[in-house]
């Protein structure tokens, strides 16, 4: 390192240059910088020297704050302090752990002019698929036109909850009315896909949009690893609902080309799952998609739904959505619940103290929501840990003369359930009835299950704790939502890693009852070195990198053996249509291109 630092110094003094205002601000920071590289050098401070020499190159490249693209990565060394927190916040250092409190956003007032559409102004056939709707929520009614009357490509940033399905919904029956002539439906015309994001998802889209697209004689199918379709089922279905990989592989088969030129409109669900490991599979579907509609200059529609996101500018370009007709951006205050927000750090080091502490701040959360006489949902990452949790709960209300709050023999029917619960096998649910505290996991009966829901929705139980399928696949809300630590087990890498970002913003999204309640309550208890990554993470400033390089390799092959890339050339403008091709334009850093080129 020093030696070839040394080789590369002009040696000043014996030279006179003549230089540019920006150029010595830019020699300023090399010179500076390779003082660091020395000094690091020195004392072995490997990490430091790396993140000292991103941020002076960051701030030389673009001006613009050190270490914004290092937040996120979760280490202790660079777990810096968030930029901009929302107004009101509060942070509150104990013994042990800190806590920030984010008050909830108030709904923003409606802007004048802008007005609800009824389902009436919609067509005839429209108005089937929303039937028992009186009219479209604001989010809806704004981008209605665009999706509605135009063929353009959007995209559209929203809040969990805000009803995105609907937008999808208004897009698929667009679609329908093209192929409306003479008072026919051509179905052999087109196909429309949506790739959601889980099994589960696509499982509960399957059911909601067969249900509201059966007055138009639509068939809607799953198509997933659970789900096998034959050739023929396929051709007789006009929208399908699958996950992003296993479209990726049906596209993969050039045989099955007949299939993907009848795609008229691709639906994608939480686009920014780009950031995920999941990422590079969506990148490579849109990249296929996009090369399919200029090489066979066929049009498809491509409708991209995602939460709220920071580079959403760039999200948009990868999409090939127009700025300024096609990108829809709204923010956390069209959230129909508000949302508060609390995220606990917790810095002790010792295990069981740790492992106390956590117990102990999980409880006095759920019992501040109690005595408001709210329900609470706690989120754990095991299935064992569910009654654990539960149990621990139960103790600490022994302890702090608690257990009131948490009984429920005041209900009306309370034998009755008793009597059907005694029926059931779990003796830990059971045992933990008599406490008003369900648990609820992917390992119980399913009988088991649906009757803790039911139990629970019905307000017999007052807490419940549960892993997070309960969040993806039913909808059941809750007032308070807690995520009672973020390390959970993952057998794919063999080790422990942090909980997703959407993983997160979907339990957030079950805080608030939209029915009942006026506002949700989201509580995340974390470790102290992980708080800085959540606080980003939900406050949407934490932009969306591209994963793709790590599979970059694979997704070329699969071109290659396609035969839509044959030489360099094609292998290039493949690339070009990838989002990492956007985000290196823009941050060629963080993508491992020095700062020499």
């Amino acid at each position: 390192m020093t030696s070839s630092s040394q080789s590369r110094m002009p040696s000043y003094g014996t030279q006179v240059t003549v230089q540019t205002e920006s150029e010595k601000q830019i020699d300023k920071l090399r010179r500076k910088e390779e003082k660091r590289n020395r000094r690091a050098t020195e004392y072995g401070a490997e990490s430091d020297m790396s993140a000292a020499s991103f941020s002076s190159l960051l701030q030389a490249s673009e001006k613009r704050s050190p270490f914004e693209d290092l937040i996120g990565s979760g280490q202790g060394s660079n777990s810096v302090a968030v930029t901009a927190l929302p107004q009101g916040t509060v942070r509150k250092h104990f013994k042990g752990y800190e806590e920030v409190i984010i008050p909830p956003t108030p709904t923003a007032q409606m802007k004048p002019g802008e007005k609800l559409i009824e389902i009436k102004e919609l067509d005839d056939f429209a108005q089937a698929a929303f039937r028992g709707y009186k009219s479209l929520n604001r989010i809806q009614s704004r981008i209605f036109q665009t999706v509605y009357h135009t063929n353009e490509n959007i995209l559209v940033c929203a809040p969990t909850g805000a009803g995105k399905t609907n937008i999808a919904m208004i897009s698929i029956l667009h679609e329908i009315g093209q192929h409306f002539k003479d008072g026919y439906l051509h179905k052999d015309e087109f196909k429309i896909v949506y790739v959601a994001p889980m099994k589960a998802l696509a499982a509960e889209v399957t059911s909601t949009f067969s249900q509201r697209l059966s007055p138009l004689n639509m068939c809607v199918r799953e198509l997933t690893g659970d789900m096998q379709l034959s050739k023929n089922e396929l051709e007789e279905t006009q929208m399908i609902v699958t996950t992003p990989e296993k479209w990726d592989v049906i596209t993969r088969k050039s045989s099955d080309m007949s299939l993907s030129m009848l795609v008229k409109l691709l639906i994608i669900d939480e686009v920014h799952l780009l950031n995920d490991d999941r990422g590079p599979v969506i990148e490579a579907l849109v990249a296929r998609t996009l090369r399919q509609v200029e090489s066979t200059q066929s049009m498809i529609r491509i409708v991209g739904l995602s939460a709220t996101l920071p580079n959403y500018l760039e999200v948009a370009q990868f999409l090939r959505v127009n700025a300024e007709t096609g990108l829809f951006f709204f923010d956390s205050s069209y959230r129909p619940v508000p949302l508060a927000q609390q995220y606990i750090g917790i810095s002790e080091q010792n295990f069981v103290a740790r492992n106390e502490l956590l117990n102990e701040k999980c409880y006095k959360k759920v019992v501040d929501s109690l005595r408001q006489g709210h329900q609470a949902m706690v989120f754990v990452h095991s299935r064992k840990d569910t009654v654990k949790t539960a149990e621990k709960l139960v103790e600490l209300a022994r302890k702090y003369e608690g257990l009131e709050l948490f009984k429920n023999d005041a209900h009306p029917q309370f034998s009755l359930i008793k009597k059907e619960v005694v029926k059931s096998r779990n003796k830990d649910l059971v045992q933990l009835f008599d406490f008003g505290v369900g648990v609820h996991h992917a390992g119980m009966l399913r009988s088991d299950r649906g009757l803790t829901e039911r139990l629970f929705s019905d307000g017999i139980l007052r807490v419940l704790v549960c892993t997070a399928t309960l969040a993806w696949g039913v909808n059941l809300p809750a007032h308070t939502v807690v995520i009672k630590g973020t390390q959970l087990y993952d057998p794919k890498a063999g080790g422990w890693r942090d909980l997703g970002m959407l993983d997160v913003m979907q339990i957030f999204g079950r805080a608030g009852r939209p029915q009942f309640d006026k506002s949700g309550e989201g509580i995340i208890i974390t470790s102290h070195d992980k708080l800085a990554y959540y606080l980003r993470l939900l406050t949407s400033q934490l932009p969306i990198e591209s994963q793709f390089i790590s599979s970059l390799k694979d997704n070329l092959n699969a071109e290659v053996a396609l035969g839509t890339v044959t030489n360099v050339k094609e292998a290039c403008a493949w690339l070009g249509y990838t989002y990492l091709f956007i985000r290196m334009r823009l941050n060629p850093l963080a993508y491992g291109i020095g700062w020499d080129e």
